[in-house]
């Protein structure tokens, strides 16, 4: 099936290109100090994936680090939304009644248009708390729907993994089932924790958590796709 193929040229590109944007505004915000005409916008040396130093909307927004982000989401959600169509399509053709395909493309684009607005909007500065609330709302309702539609996507093939042995790896199959969960379980705890108005929870300052935690469920987001890559077999 060529919607096989070209799923799993796609995935991987939806790995690549946004780890490599992130983490390029996050070098060149840390050690390339001269590139920023604003000074107060240079973070010195982080490494938020442990220690939460910066999140990553303050690596971006700033420029020059707004030129490799902008772009580099909006190509995302473009393949986004490519994946989620031919993913559609591949359940068809196993089940053309499938339960839970149309799920999984409003899920699916739904998630990619969440991060088309939010990448329009990072960097425009307005001094307004329904502004702020709505870039929140924005970058929730893209995680909410990313998640669920990886999940309504696993449970679909799941569901059809019997007459899918010839054309996936099982293994990476349970792996993103495994994943996916984790997520979900992550989210569950951590949404209530993070909502909290300021950054002081029982005497922690939830900062630096904050920031974390997004770096390290960003990269479990689009591991969900360098698994694809993975699971589908060549021939």
């Amino acid at each position: 099936m060529k919607q096989i193929s070209k799923v799993k040229s796609i995935s991987i590109w939806i790995f690549i290109i946004p780890f490599i944007a992130v983490n390029t505004c996050l070098l060149l915000i840390t050690q390339f100090h001269g590139l920023f005409p604003n000074q107060e916008d240079i973070i010195w040396n982080t490494f938020p994936y442990i220690d939460g130093g910066a999140s990553i909307s303050r690596t971006a927004r700033p420029y020059p680090s707004w030129l490799i982000f902008k772009p580099a989401m909006f190509l995302t959600s473009f393949l986004l939304i490519k994946y989620w169509l031919y993913n559609k399509k591949i359940i068809e053709f196993f089940d053309k009644d499938h339960k839970y395909k149309n799920k999984i493309i409003y899920f699916g684009i739904a998630s990619a248009i969440a991060l088309i607005i939010h990448s329009i909007f990072l960097g425009i500065k307005f001094d307004n708390d329904f502004y702020k609330l709505f870039r929140r709302i924005i970058m929730l309702s893209f995680i909410v729907f990313e998640i669920v539609a990886q999940a309504y996507l696993v449970l679909a093939f799941y569901s059809l993994k019997e007459r899918l042995t010839n054309f996936i790896n099982i293994k990476f199959l349970n792996i993103k089932i495994f994943l996916v969960s984790t997520l979900i379980i992550v989210a569950l705890i951590s949404i209530p924790i993070i909502s909290l108005p300021g950054n002081d929870f029982l005497g922690f300052n939830l900062k630096f958590f904050k920031h974390a935690l997004e770096w390290d469920y960003f990269l479990g987001v689009i591991s969900f796709y360098l698994l694809t890559y993975f699971m589908w077999k060549k021939n």
